[in-house]
This record gives structure tokens, sequence and C-alpha cells, in this order.
């Protein structure tokens, strides 16, 4: 059989020399022609482009103008002008080293930490209450969220006028027991534990609704099975409740955490900080430094604000990784 002669650079065996656009042959790695984005891919920005401007708006802009404060300059005329002097990190250091600081963040540890230690204690155990179903538990639980409902300036008025020294209700309600007048708002020694105390009444019904909800996804299984081996009800807390309740427990108290650090309006209207600075925490430092003066001081302010941030975070960053390990194990 006679074999007929292959043109040069058609063979099959050397397809990679034959001119582009002959069948068959590859496209080099440079002339690779990328798509156009599909519908899909549009409609996923579309639907993504909100919440990108959303956050850019209220996150990234104010986070980056925070920042700028703290590290300029700004007096109320460099503030409109729009000069204001580049410091660096000078503010930082005024307020570390102030007097105030401190104080300011020995109130705010224990502001936070007593608030939502109560918070949450008082809120599981309402929680654990309203879990078993009887008459009226609806009309009880709705009334537990009240002081969620009202208004925060409300709220603060009605305690600093329930605690006021002279005729609050609650000296009058001491004294039928025979306890003397206490300056629960004009006292260096009770004013922190006053705005305390209105803060945990406030907090309560936050975590009792998610408490309540972490409740309902436990299986009724799980409590009957312990019952059959003998578990009290105390002993069920401990060994099913309590664990099972952990992931809903932990994301409770960061929340509860990063608002009680930056809570102002409570202690602000029924203290404004005082007497002194025995009710003054970071948040209420920055506020005052900002707007709570005739004078206001934006830098040290913002300085102060970025503290917060960072705490904040911090907290955040904890609590990431303790829930990355409770995944791994």
């Amino acid at each position: 059989m006679t074999t007929l002669p292959t043109a040069v650079g058609t063979s099959p065996d050397r397809r990679g020399v034959a001119g582009p656009g002959t069948p068959g042959t590859a496209t080099p790695a440079g002339r690779r022609h990328r798509r156009a984005p599909g519908p899909s891919r549009w409609a996923a920005v579309g639907f993504a482009a909100p919440l990108l401007v959303y956050l850019v708006l209220f996150y990234a802009y104010p986070l980056w103008r925070n920042i700028d404060l703290s590290i300029h300059d700004y007096t109320i005329r460099a503030f409109v002008q729009g000069d204001a002097e580049f410091v660096g990190f000078e503010k930082y250091a005024e307020v570390f080293g102030s007097s105030t600081f401190p104080t300011a963040l020995w109130n705010t540890a224990v502001f936070t930490l007593l608030s939502i230690a109560f918070q949450y204690s008082i809120g599981l155990a309402l929680a654990v209450f309203f879990r078993s179903s009887f008459r009226l538990s609806a009309v009880l639980r709705g009334m537990f969220l009240v002081p969620w409902l009202l208004p925060l300036i409300v709220s603060a008025s009605t305690w600093a006028w329930m605690l006021n020294s002279d005729n609050g209700i609650v000296n009058s309600v001491l004294a039928a027991f025979g306890i003397g007048q206490i300056n629960w708002l004009t006292s260096p020694d009770t004013a922190l534990i006053a705005v305390t105390i209105a803060n945990i009444w406030l907090g309560i019904p936050f975590n009792l609704v998610i408490l309540y909800s972490g409740l309902q996804n436990i299986p009724g299984e799980v409590y009957e099975a312990a019952s059959l081996d003998g578990a009290g009800a105390w002993r069920q807390f401990w060994s099913v409740t309590f664990p099972l309740l952990r992931p809903v427990s932990a994301i409770t108290l960061l929340l509860g955490l990063i608002y009680t650090l930056k809570v102002v309006d409570v202690i602000w209207v029924m203290t404004t900080g005082g007497p002194g600075t025995s009710s003054t925490t970071l948040a209420i430092w920055s506020y005052r430094e900002a707007f709570g003066t005739g004078q206001p001081d934006f830098s040290p302010a913002a300085a102060v604000g970025n503290v917060l941030i960072v705490i904040a975070l911090v907290f955040g960053f904890v609590y990431l990784q303790l829930q990355r390990r409770q995944e791994e194990s």
C-alpha cells in the first residue's frame, strides 16, 4: 500500500505547529479569552451592592473618620475650616496620661461586668421559668418586654425619679424598714451602683428573649431521658440545659458586652457621669469631651472612642477563637 505524504505542520503529531484557527490546535495560555460576566453573576453583584454601600457608609467611613479625628488636633475652628494639624498619637498619649483614664476604665469594667452578669443570670432564670407552659405565661413574658420597648431616656428618667434622695420611691420603701436615706445619685459611693441597677433592669428582657428562644431548640426527649435516669430539676439544668445552651449564651454575653460598653444615655440622664467622675465610664468620658461641655474637644473624644472599639474587637476575636475551638472539638 502506498502512503500519501502529509503536509508539514498539519500532521496529527505536530498540531501545535499548525496556524491559528486550524481545527484541533492548542490555544496558547496567554491568548485565552475571558468570559463576560453572565446574568447570574450580575444578579449576585446587584444583590451585594446595597450591603456593600451600607457597610462603607455606616461602618468603614465612620471608623476612618474617627481615626482621622484622633490623629489631628480638631478644634471647632479646625473642624469647620478643615485645616486641623496632624499630631499623630499625641491625643492618645493625653488620654492614657489623664487622671480620668484609670477611674473611667475601672468604672467601665465594674459597670460592664456587673451588668452582663446579672442580666444574664436573671434572664436565664426567667427563661427557664417560662419554658414550662402555664396560664398567663405569654402575658407575663410580654410584660417583661416593657423595659426593652420603652425609650431609654424615659426609662432613665424614671429610675432617676425613683432613686431621688428626698422623695424617691426606693428611699420611701427603705424607710418603711427602718433604713435611713441613701443618696443614690449624689453620693460618689452609690452613683455607679445606681446606674448599674438601672442598666441591669433594661438589659434583662434582651437576655430573656434570646435565651428563651435557645431553650425552645432543646429537644424535650433529652429531658425525658435525663428524668428516666433519675436526674432532678437541678441536675437537668447543669447537665442538659446549660451545656446545650452554651452557644446561645456565648453570643448573648458578647452582644451584652458590646452594648454595655457603649451605654451613654442611661448614665448621662441619671448622673451625667458624676458626682465628679464617680460614675464616668469611657463612653461617658468620650461623650462629655465631644458634646457635654461648652467647649467641644473632638480629638480626645475620638481617641477614647477608638479605645472602646479596640476593647470590643478584642472580646469579639476571643469569642471567635472559642467558637472555633468548640467546633473543632
